[in-house]
């Protein structure tokens, strides 16, 4: 099945700059994401400093012309993408196309509000600039893996943490009949919460037992605990197992009709559309 008719056709160099962009497994791609991604982290790691009074006083203006300089690079890469993309409206309203306008837009939304009564607002906005971090999740492959793993186990998950919040109610609740309020166990819920500190291993110390018996319950609960924290491990890891074994052969290329990725190395068309995809290199052993 061919793509739809609806789907225009990118020639010349609309199509070469949308091979380099959206496409990762070429030289030419695999370059622009990697500086594309130095950009990224050194545009967050500004944002950083610029909330270090010490360093925002002293290198006010360099940070200054350095955001500047980050949001017009964003901005033409928004660009770029926009204007190379089959369906320039389909990206801008997806994930990724709104975490680029969102990376871009405080910046420029700081121009319109001058003056001192509004320099609180001007920081709530250029707060917003962190989401330049999520554009990271487009080199993150394995996150995918990662997502398929927990959503296969979620049955599983879901049914151990409601036997962990069954535990930690009887624990709380004996805990309670142990020690009573003269020793700070005032009610069930604040000995829940005990519960759940103690068997997660946090230990914060702000309830502690006293008494030889609620001693040796709360020893109990800690050595339980790190039985319990190894059980969600397993079972996630189970099912990256097996989400990595069904996954071997998929590659990160993305379709030039409807921008979908993951598709095998030896496909023709794309699974989700039906359009024609650009041959992949062969995968690397």
């Amino acid at each position: 099945m061919g793509p739809s008719p609806e789907t225009p056709q990118l020639t010349g160099w609309r199509e070469r700059w949308r091979v380099i962009i959206f496409e990762a497994d070429t030289k030419a791609g695999k370059a622009f994401d990697v500086a594309l991604l130095i950009a990224i982290l050194t545009s967050v790691l500004l944002v950083m400093l610029e909330s270090v009074h010490s360093v925002s006083d002293d290198y006010a203006t360099e940070l200054r012309t350095l955001e500047w300089l980050f949001t017009i690079l964003f901005t033409l890469e928004y660009a770029l993408r926009l204007v190379c993309s089959p369906r320039p409206t389909r990206y801008a309203r997806s994930f990724f196309g709104m975490v680029d306008l969102l990376a871009i837009l405080p910046t420029y939304l700081s121009l319109l509000f001058p003056g001192a009564h509004s320099m609180m607002v001007i920081r709530g906005l250029r707060l917003l600039r962190v989401f330049r971090v999520f554009k990271l999740g487009r080199f993150l492959s394995e996150g995918d893996v990662l997502g398929q793993a927990i959503w296969a186990s979620r049955q599983k998950v879901v049914v151990f943490i409601g036997a962990v919040l069954i535990l930690v109610t009887i624990i709380g609740s004996a805990m309670y009949l142990i020690e009573g309020e003269e020793h700070g166990f005032e009610s069930i819920p604040l000995s829940v919460y005990w519960a759940i500190v103690t068997l997660t291993t946090v230990g914060y110390g702000d309830l502690a037992p006293h008494t030889a018996l609620g001693k040796l319950l709360a020893s109990g609960v800690m050595v339980l605990g790190y039985g319990i924290i190894a059980v969600p491990t397993g079972i996630v890891t189970a099912e990256i197992v097996e989400t990595v074994s069904s996954n071997r052969r998929i590659t990160t290329r993305s379709c030039p009709h409807c921008l979908t990725e993951g598709h095998d190395y030896d496909a023709t068309y794309c699974k989700h559309c039906g359009g024609r995809l650009v041959p992949s290199a062969p995968p690397e052993n």
